[in-house]
């Protein structure tokens, strides 16, 4: 059973999730600091990191398979609940 995720988490996965959904695209990767005063959460990050999901590197973060996997399922429950 997956770990639920705190708001601050979600709010990063939600963001890939519209990008995917704008796109078309899997999100594999996203933005953690753009330089322009929009950043993710710390918290959520820091949270995210821990249980495996991601992995940042400076401004960017990288989604582990369990991440994508966790992303692909949060896209599919914004889907169901459509």
């Amino acid at each position: 059973m997956s770990q639920k995720l705190s708001d601050h988490a979600l709010s990063i996965l939600t963001f890939a999730a519209y990008h995917s959904l704008v796109s078309g695209e899997a999100v594999t990767r996203v933005v953690l600091d753009d330089g322009k005063g929009h950043k993710a959460d710390s918290a959520g990050v820091e949270e995210l990191e821990k249980a495996g999901l991601l992995n940042e590197t400076g401004d960017r973060g990288t989604l582990t398979d369990s991440g994508t996997q966790r992303l692909a399922g949060l896209i599919e429950a914004i889907r169901q609940s459509a």
